[in-house]
């Protein structure tokens, strides 16, 4: 196949993972006219339930992810924890966008800080950590407090650990089972920050606005744009993600995550070679969401206008919100403004995302304002905020 013909409406995309982004791709890819078989150990996934095809099998199961790959025209992902080997597979049968560099690199922490450094991207002062020895050396050269992460499969604040004085070198080592890891400094931090790009087969390069992040227990509370935060720090922000995904050949969407310190500084901190959390509020806010974007950089089709309608903001819904029963959708789908999505997900847990809320409005801070109120409404006289 030529990588570089279109992939037009009426074929088949595919998708590993089947979580809440690859449901919203597959909602978006839908509404153009494409077909989406989706892969992932699960079955009955928010993705699946609006996908043509459901593939259920383990992600080291070969034969099975050849055989996904033989039903489609192009795949993607929707989560970087999708294993290399899987990804190799896909990318042997059929067009891999974003590709399997970019995975490797998002999937492993200290693969990421070494990327960054290596072309000149800010980033806090980090050393590798393979043992004990290896951490207390690092404590003495990044100091304290520092933030122990694990190189592989943490997300939303899993594998960390707070280490604010040297003593504590051996209990944090414990505490992350003694895995490869990351020794990043703490960064006493002003803002935490987002960029939402697509680039396309020809180079094409789209950002949104920058967004601006609020999180609660290491998890995306809320995100809002545009960020208030001067031009030029925006500016930087979008330039640095251009160097990313030019350096890393990304074909899709890709999210850097900064920190903005009091001193004006932009740091990265991680990617995310997908659609993002943050950019959710993008399908009620924008001309063209993230899900449309990835859908037409995986395809070979122009970008679209990733324009901001009117400022906006996303309100994450964690499981915490059911404790005592059914949330109150009435009483908040009586507000004028506010939009709901709900991902399908069968069991709410404490901390697991099952939906947001957005709402547009005549600043970004009242548009944030909206939201979080309406998500008070939704624990009712029963569910107090926690």
């Amino acid at each position: 196949m030529d990588n570089t013909s279109p992939i037009l409406p009426g074929a088949t995309i595919g998708i590993l993972g089947s979580g809440q982004l690859g449901r919203m791709l597959a909602l978006a890819a839908r509404r153009m006219g494409y077909r989406v078989h989706v892969f992932s150990p699960e079955q009955d996934t928010p993705a699946g339930q609006v996908s043509d095809r459901e593939f259920s099998a383990p992600y080291d199961d070969l034969d099975a992810v050849r055989a996904f790959a033989g039903t489609v025209d192009a795949i993607t992902y929707e989560f970087e924890n999708v294993p290399a080997a899987t990804a190799a597979a896909c990318a042997a049968i059929r067009p891999l966008r974003p590709g399997v560099e970019a995975l490797q690199i998002a999937q492993n922490r200290l693969y990421e800080k070494r990327f960054f450094a290596a072309n000149g991207l800010p980033i806090t002062p980090f050393a590798p950590v393979s043992n004990l020895a290896e951490l207390q050396q690092g404590l003495a050269t990044v100091g304290c407090p520092a933030i122990l992460k694990t190189a592989t499969a943490g997300y939303d604040g899993k594998g960390q650990q707070l280490i604010t004085q040297t003593g504590q070198a051996q209990a944090s080592w414990e505490a992350i089972g003694h895995a490869p890891a990351v020794l990043e400094g703490y960064v006493h931090f002003a803002q935490e920050l987002s960029v939402i790009a697509a680039r396309g087969v020809d180079g094409q390069f789209v950002p949104y606005d920058l967004f601006a992040n609020t999180h609660r227990r290491h998890i995306l509370d809320t995100s809002q744009t545009p960020a208030a935060v001067p031009a030029s720090i925006a500016a930087q922000a979008v330039d640095y993600t251009q160097v990313v995904m030019e350096q890393l050949d990304v074909i899709g969407v890709l999210c850097v995550e900064f920190f903005l310190t009091a001193d004006g500084r932009l740091l990265l901190n991680e990617i995310a070679p997908r659609p993002h959390n943050s950019g959710h509020l993008t399908v009620d806010a924008c001309l063209t969401s993230q899900f449309e974007q990835q859908l037409r950089a995986v395809c070979g089709l122009p970008l679209g206008d990733a324009a901001c309608l009117q400022p906006a903001a996303m309100a994450n819904l964690l499981g915490d919100l059911w404790q005592n029963g059914e949330p109150d959708w009435a009483s908040v789908l009586r507000l004028p403004g506010i939009k709901l999505h709900l991902y399908g997900k069968k069991e709410a847990r404490p901390g697991r995302k099952m939906g947001h809320l957005t709402a547009l409005a005549d600043s970004a801070a009242a548009a944030a304002g909206q939201v979080r109120q309406a998500r008070q409404r939704l624990r009712g006289k029963m569910n107090p905020a926690r």
